[in-house]
């Protein structure tokens, strides 16, 4: 490969690196409190933070770590929350509302009046999940999901046993 085109391939690559990257000033700016809407949240680690009432619609929380989050009526609206983990996080009133949640795992977690509108939730364990009073659910919807015995899922709806 001549010079320059080495050149020209490894600053393309970079470019795409750095564009899909975590940004860590957000980060912080969110472990410290702050709403951040449309941020780039990749792999982020808000586990075991209170964090109520903030906007982070539209996004980026793919790989993020909420386990034993509070995160009540945040709004997750829009976002891309895929392989989220979620492990006995409180979500309480929030909102997932058009969120992609493919393969993210809500195993133990209280989501008692979340907004799953038009969530896409393919590959999603809920196993153990308390959402009973969760609105905007469908069962086509549930059919892509998974759960366990102890999944309280709305009346009416059920979804298949996590393997």
């Amino acid at each position: 490969m001549k010079p320059f085109a080495l050149l020209a391939t490894l600053l393309a690559l970079t470019s795409a690196t750095a564009a899909s990257a975590q940004n860590a000033s957000q980060i912080s700016a969110v472990r410290n409190g702050a709403s951040c809407p449309r941020c780039n949240l990749f792999q982020a680690d808000l586990a075991n933070l209170e964090l109520k009432n903030k906007n982070l619609a539209g996004a980026r929380l793919r790989q993020a770590d909420l386990s034993a989050a509070v995160m009540n009526r945040t709004s997750f609206a829009g976002g891309d929350l895929r392989d989220l983990n979620a492990y006995g996080a409180v979500l309480t009133g929030a909102s997932f509302a058009r969120a992609d949640l493919t393969n993210a795992s809500f195993v133990g977690a209280y989501l008692q009046g979340a907004n799953f509108s038009g969530a896409r939730l393919s590959g999603v364990n809920f196993s153990g999940a308390e959402m009973s009073r969760a609105v905007g659910l469908t069962q086509g919807q549930l059919n892509q999901a998974c759960g366990d015995d102890s999944t309280l899922t709305p009346r009416g709806l059920s979804m298949p046993r996590c393997r």
